[in-house]
């Protein structure tokens, strides 16, 4: 599978430039154009589509940073479909806790408060997420191997909260 980065001749980067991104894109979809290859032979017109494709799924996947972080993640086969992870007992009795109480939620005001503090959270973790990839790129390979792990634990934590946020969402149709 072509990595992505490789294809834009960028650097591997949770903050990519996002200029060069978008010209990297419009000078490869200018250049792969199927309508530019016509009349090639059947074998070329196949290998312009099949570039052209990877240009869009690169562009849709870096220019997300959602995408991108999972992107990278996988890359480095640090993600793995089916895996566990193996969160910080702290965090998982929190999201419990929290789990809880939207259960017994009885009126807006509680939902609110409820709402407020895995907001804080989201906040926290997002705060986090953006120091550990700050400067990935100029790290050495070990280094990176460290955040990489750093980085994926921030991943589950917000995968986590998003379980969370989708089940505050659901209980506030109901006031």
């Amino acid at each position: 599978m072509i990595n992505y980065f490789e294809f834009y001749g960028i650097p591997e980067s949770f903050h990519p430039d996002v200029a060069l991104l978008k010209k990297n894109f419009y000078e490869l979809s200018k250049q792969y154009h199927p309508d530019f290859y016509a009349n090639e032979a059947d074998e070329k017109q196949q290998e312009i589509l099949e570039l052209s494709t990877i240009n869009n799924k690169a562009w849709q996947t870096l220019s997300d940073p959602a995408k991108r972080l999972e992107y990278i993640l996988r890359q480095r086969e640090l993600l793995v479909d089916g895996a566990k992870p193996a969160l910080p007992g702290g965090f998982l009795m929190e999201m419990m806790d929290i789990n809880e109480r939207l259960m017994e939620i009885d009126d807006a005001d509680q939902l609110a408060e409820i709402n407020a503090e895995v907001l804080a959270i989201d906040d926290d973790i997002s705060h986090k997420l953006h120091k550990l990839t700050v400067g990935y790129s100029q790290l050495d390979d070990t280094a990176k191997e460290s955040r990489l792990n750093e980085i994926l634990d921030i991943y589950y934590r917000q995968k986590y909260l998003l379980r969370i946020k989708e089940s505050l969402n659901t209980f506030a149709t109901r006031f």
